[in-house]
């Protein structure tokens, strides 16, 4: 049974008049109740794509649905039900932050103009902006500003959300109130794709990845799948006599790249067999050395993380931490 799809493309191409190819035929799947991490260094296209899925910019070739609608011919209907944060959002400077979240919502013809006070203050508390909801949007910093558009794109309950970088110009502890409000929506029954390029704030919150490289998506699918995929290690330990019996054990139940290593510990130095685990199960692996009479001093499974993933895909390098 086919999984049903908040976001999706199909060649999803873009293609500048400087012959630039900024997008190159992606086919985004993103699942309903996701969290989907859009990941990629600056240049590679996160922001065009997530342009052309809102109607703001108009591929070249290929198609866009969100929440099985086509984009853009459908937007009118669609975007009530998405909320939207897209390269830093945009407020009249003079306005306050309260009032500014009233004219946008007063522009919804779809909202009841009644319970819009509390749609407002509902939203500037969600994002913790209620003490400063009086101040002008000019005298705002960096990070109240990034919160007041978050604020507006939750002034609804929406079905799909798309924050773009939504984390900059926060500190830490904005930060971790934004990837709480992003499993609180997931949680909620919400959709949320987010681009961000802090992969440990990715690791902590998605469920999903994508990630672009040069105008190309180069990955997707559940996270734990993909870090799991093939690439785990086993690791171990046993005394400098069995090291080769070890060896000989993993090498029969069929592990790759087996290698001896020896390591320094604070204690002296200890013998380690590395080997790709491949799809043997880690309990395979240490009943089949028990068994074998190896001295198993220890046994550890090691994945490798997303920082490691990317550059192994793409051989740049990328910010994990602000």
């Amino acid at each position: 049974m086919a999984v049903p799809l908040a976001v999706r493309t199909s060649g999803l191409t873009k293609r500048f008049r400087s012959g630039q190819v900024a997008v190159d035929g992606i086919d985004l799947a993103v699942p309903r109740g996701a969290v989907y991490g859009f990941l990629g260094p600056n240049g590679s296209g996160k922001t065009t794509t997530i342009r052309m899925l809102l109607g703001l910019v108009a591929p070249t070739s290929g198609q866009a649905w969100l929440l099985d609608h086509p984009m853009p011919q459908a937007g009118r209907s669609v975007l009530p039900r998405v909320g939207v944060l897209v390269e830093g959002p945009a407020f009249q400077p003079y306005l306050s932050g309260r009032a500014n979240l009233e004219r946008l919502d007063g522009a919804d013809a779809t909202a009841d103009p009644r319970s819009a006070p509390r749609r407002v203050g509902e939203s500037l508390e969600r994002v913790g902006l209620s003490a400063a909801a009086a101040k002008p949007y000019r005298q705002y910093s960096l990070g109240m500003k990034q919160r007041l558009g978050l604020a507006a794109a939750l002034l609804r309950p929406r079905e799909l959300l798309v924050l773009d970088e939504p984390t900059n110009g926060l500190d830490p502890q904005g930060t971790r109130e934004v990837r709480h409000l992003i499993r609180e929506l997931a949680d909620g029954g919400s959709t949320v794709l987010v681009s961000s390029h802090l992969l440990a704030e990715i690791e902590q919150v998605c469920s999903h990845l994508g990630i672009m490289g040069r105008g190309r998506l180069l990955l997707q699918g559940e996270r734990a799948a993909l870090l799991d995929e093939g690439t785990a290690h086993v690791a171990v330990t046993t005394t400098p006599e069995h090291v080769g019996d070890a060896a000989q054990v993993l090498v029969s139940l069929g592990l790759a790249q087996v290698e001896v290593q020896v390591e320094a510990q604070p204690e002296g130095h200890s013998t380690v067999v590395r080997a790709l685990l491949g799809d043997v199960a880690p309990q395979r692996v240490s009943a089949a050395l028990v068994g074998a009479g190896i001295d198993l001093v220890g046994l550890e499974v090691q994945r490798p993380s997303l920082e490691q993933l990317f550059v192994a895909l793409t051989g740049e390098g990328f910010d994990v931490a602000r």
